[in-house]
């Protein structure tokens, strides 16, 4: 949905959305509903509300396919792409929810997509307790229990305990 930034009336415009999205990390098209109230201030657009979608992740520790409700709230401002200088320069707290638009139009599946993917979770998990899967047997340790040699020492470490048995000798 596209919205061009002069027809935004003074009193500011509320919008319910229902939209098909694709967060673009190959979790799929996500059905996104979202209530939100757009002002216009001189050349900002101030977008605040909500968006509500189910999101289909994969557990980063057992590999299982799940689904998490997300309830996001949302206070972005957007100003001219012009406004933004050609120099460089380091992004204060306060430009932290700031975005740019292009020319009259606002793409709001555009902020959709972009209000999701910043509320994602790095690496999202299915429970807080997952235990994941046996690096050396691949069972998936939530559900079952391997027999595997438990070996607390880092092999990256390995030379150091070689050094301390020789010095022990």
């Amino acid at each position: 949905m596209k919205i061009t930034i002069p027809d935004i009336p003074d009193e500011g415009l509320s919008l319910d959305i229902d939209e098909k999205i694709s967060p673009g990390d190959g979790s799929g098209v996500a059905p996104v509903s979202a209530h939100l109230e757009l002002q216009k201030t001189v050349q900002e657009i101030i977008i605040s509300g909500r968006i509500k979608t189910r999101i289909k992740f994969e557990c980063s520790r057992c590999l299982k396919e799940f689904d998490r409700d997300m309830d996001i709230p949302v206070s972005v401002v957007y100003h001219p792409i012009e406004d933004m200088r050609a120099e460089r320069h380091e992004l204060k707290d306060d430009e932290m929810d700031m975005g740019f638009y292009k020319g009259d139009v606002l793409d709001l599946q555009d902020v959709l997509k972009e209000q999701v993917l910043l509320s994602m979770q790095m690496k999202p998990l299915c429970d807080e307790n997952c235990r994941g899967i046996c690096p050396k047997c691949g069972k998936d340790l939530n559900v079952d229990v391997c027999n595997c040699e438990r070996k607390e020492t880092d092999s990256r470490l390995e030379v150091l305990k070689n050094l301390l048995e020789k010095r022990k000798e």
